[in-house]
């Protein structure tokens, strides 16, 4: 072989050396540059930001302030002076029952006490007749012109008098009673507004019978609508942290995209048990002055439990590791891997404070800037939250 043979073959050898060198860099450098994109990928750069924590439920609306009006008498329903959604102000005539009955007795004890009196009035000649007897024989049984028996029937007749006269007063007195009694029944049968409001519901119809004997048959309901309640079923686990005159707001099904304010007013003691489930009737007070408000409504609920501004805030799917603290006031403390300065993992225990479905406040532990290492369930929670997610730069 000649050398410029040779020279040729060195010549291809070291180009396919060279070659060979390229490409198992450009491969070790493409697995290097992919590892740092999986690493960029796995920390989340802690930054401030606002988070509001709220407790939700379910409740229906009603009036705060409301009234059943029944009856106190039994009849029959002879008018109707209202209709559904009517204003009426209080002591304005709702309904009129038939009075006849109660006229009727009314009628009787009248007659009857005008019997009485002149009873008594007959009585009381009798007992003034029965006195002038009693003291003209009281006078003569002294000389003995009458005998000593004569006095003593005109002193009996004198109390039998005054008994009668005791007795037709009681009389009256008792029948005046009774005609109090039947009076007050007859003012019934003209059922009046007990409070200024609107008529929101009319079970009972023109002609109807209604038997107040047993229970009090409820007529109409008069409601005022200027201030609805939300009654909200809220769970055990949530009711400790709703307190009285907490704020709160919630949505309707015929505006999803409106939230109404509300106040908390009373949280009530005694449960309601569903399937298993204690819920708590929490009752909510809304202004609606408006009346787009209306009796029955189903609502969506929104306690607002804290809420603060320019916080550091880290994903809840982070806080994994809960640990026992006995500083409550710092929050729940959790162990998460921090990367520190020397970009080496560190484990660290912070507490949080606010928390709502995706971030929770740090108050203790990580400042903004601070980069968290997300496990592999976080880093694919990262990835579904889209741009919630801040990531950290490239290693």
């Amino acid at each position: 072989m000649s050398n410029a043979s040779r020279v040729f073959f060195a010549i291809i050898i070291l180009a396919l050396t060279a070659f060979a060198g390229w490409k198992t860099y450009n491969v070790f450098s493409s697995h290097e540059k992919a590892a740092a994109r999986q690493a960029e990928e796995r920390f989340y750069a802690i930054t401030n930001g606002d988070i509001k924590e709220e407790v939700t439920a379910q409740g229906k609306l009603e009036p705060k302030e409301y009234v059943d009006v029944g009856t106190q008498v039994s009849g029959q329903i002879q008018k109707i002076h209202v209709d559904f959604g009517d204003e009426v102000t209080k002591g304005e005539l709702l309904v009129e029952i038939d009075p006849r009955i109660y006229q009727t007795k009314v009628a009787a004890d009248e007659a009857h006490i005008k019997t009485l009196q002149a009873q008594l009035a007959q009585a009381g000649a009798s007992l003034v007749l029965a006195q002038q007897q009693y003291d003209r024989n009281a006078q003569l049984v002294k000389s003995s012109a009458v005998s000593r028996d004569i006095y003593q029937q005109s002193k009996a007749a004198l109390n039998v008098a005054k008994a009668n006269v005791v007795s037709f007063k009681a009389q009256i007195a008792e029948t005046q009673a009774t005609l109090d009694g039947d009076q007050t029944n007859l003012a019934y049968t003209k059922i009046r507004a007990p409070m200024t409001g609107t008529i929101v519901d009319i079970p009972m119809r023109e002609g109807q019978t209604v038997n107040a004997s047993q229970t009090a048959p409820t007529i109409l309901r008069i409601a005022n609508l200027d201030v609805m309640t939300v009654r909200a079923q809220v769970a055990e686990a949530d009711v400790m942290s709703i307190k009285k005159g907490m704020p709160a707001t919630f949505i309707t099904m015929g505006q999803m995209d409106r939230k109404w304010p509300g106040k908390v007013r009373q949280i009530l003691p005694t449960p309601e048990i569903v399937n298993d489930v204690v819920l708590y009737d929490v009752l909510i007070d809304s202004p609606n002055k408006a009346r787009q408000l209306m009796t029955g409504m189903d609502t969506q609920v929104f306690f607002t439990v804290g809420k603060a501004k320019n916080v550091p805030l880290i994903p809840v799917s982070v806080l994994a590791h809960r640990q026992p603290d006995a500083d409550n006031a710092k929050g729940d403390a959790y162990l998460v891997s921090v990367l520190g300065d020397d970009s080496k993992p560190q484990k660290r225990v912070i507490h949080v404070g606010l928390m709502n479905r995706t971030d929770a406040e740090v108050t203790e532990g990580l400042i903004a800037g601070d980069r968290v290492i997300l496990s592999g369930a976080a880093a694919s929670e990262a990835e579904k939250a889209g741009g919630h997610f801040r990531f950290g730069p490239r290693l």
